[in-house]
């Protein structure tokens, strides 16, 4: 039998495509008998509080006046090497390479030879590749971290194709999707539509970051432009201040049709009562929003950029455009709100393609598969 793992983890712990995935990578690892230590500057906002194989170590950084702007890289690898030695960590696994996988390449060097040297799994998740890997100052870095990681994942067969064509990395790249596992509501579809105001209205749901690619400007065009038979409504779930928009909300009179909810954790209420998902990114490697309504049987209409297409199957569990056709994000739109049998149709089956494709099971044992080909 093989024995259990102790598996570092760090990721950005906001509200974020990788910091989810990585929280819940995490969770599922210590649900299989691995004992996993998170190690960032906050807790991740979906990891559990309490659970017997899950640690969280704090990195502090200081706000030295030396400095004109507060360094994390030294701090955060300090730490990494000081839990990789204390808790004798078999792997550490980043996501992001940017500052995390220079920060483990790094923490390994501080190790003393006499240790037991962890290894590094780099997970790739988008911007590290498709942004700051074209930015001469951090190319060679990102560069230089993924060839000295033992192994590196993405999230896409596109981040996959993207890193080797941009950053020009020789390094093998497995590609695990991203999973998404569905806790219990803790609140009724009936209570949370009856939270939100809602009677008979289709209710379309957008979950992000809100980052500039999100594009939110265009989402609300989107809706902005929806003439439809049923009432709906669009909730966004904000992981940051949706203040910038707000002005966009009232020039096009949105005000009555847009509930906003920022920094909501138990996402599984509101994906229960939501209907639609709706995204209109510029770019996505991924896009778990689109997994997270799939896996409560709601299709999306989404842009068609990145590793989107990986995900929605295009005409049979959503619809996807290009992202400069607004008309044509706005006809699925309306096409899914005024037809319910077809909406119903799509759902079960992008339910079924998450199940499938996409699940806790599947992905969490491919890496587990990564950490034991490294160790060995």
């Amino acid at each position: 039998m093989l024995r259990p793992l102790k598996v570092g983890i760090t990721c950005y712990p906001s509200i974020g495509g990788s910091g989810i995935l990585a929280s819940a990578l995490g969770e599922s690892l210590a649900n299989k008998g691995h004992e996993v230590h998170f190690i960032s500057y906050e807790r991740p906002v979906r990891l559990p509080i309490q659970d017997n194989n899950l640690f969280f170590h704090p990195v502090k950084i200081n706000d030295y006046g030396l400095f004109k702007y507060p360094d994390y890289t030294l701090p955060l690898s300090v730490k990494m090497a000081e839990v990789a030695q204390s808790a004798s960590l078999d792997i550490l696994h980043v996501h992001y390479a940017v500052p995390h996988a220079t920060a483990a390449v790094l923490a390994k060097q501080m190790i003393p030879k006499t240790s037991s040297l962890p290894k590094v799994v780099t997970t790739l998740h988008g911007t590290d590749t498709t942004l700051l890997g074209q930015d001469p100052a951090y190319g060679p870095a990102i560069n230089y971290a993924l060839e000295k990681s033992d192994a590196v994942t993405a999230v896409s067969h596109f981040l996959a194709h993207e890193t080797r064509r941009i950053i020009g990395t020789q390094k093998p790249i497995d590609v695990i999707h991203n999973f998404f596992e569905p806790k219990a509501s803790l609140k009724s579809r009936a209570e949370i539509r009856a939270q939100l105001g809602l009677k008979q209205e289709v209710l379309l749901c957008h979950a992000s970051n809100l980052r500039p690619l999100k594009r939110i400007d265009r989402l609300l065009a989107v809706i902005a432009g929806l003439k439809t038979q049923l009432p709906f409504k669009l909730l966004i779930l904000a992981g940051s201040d949706f203040t910038v928009y707000e002005a966009q909300l009232d020039n096009l009179k949105l005000n009555n049709a847009v509930i906003i909810m920022e920094n909501i954790t138990n996402i599984e209420d509101y994906l229960n009562a939501s209907d639609i998902g709706l995204y209109t990114s510029d770019s996505e490697s991924f896009c778990l929003g689109i997994l997270e309504a799939m896996c409560y049987g709601s299709p999306s209409v989404s842009t068609n950029v990145g590793g989107i297409p990986e995900v929605i199957e295009d005409r049979v569990t959503g619809f996807t455009c290009d992202p400069e056709d607004l008309n044509g994000l706005i006809k699925a739109t309306s096409c899914l709100i005024d037809n319910p049998s077809l909406r119903a149709e799509m759902g079960l089956k992008a339910k079924k393609r998450a199940a499938s494709l996409f699940s806790s099971q599947t992905a969490v044992a491919a890496y587990e598969a990564v950490y034991r080909r490294v160790l060995n």
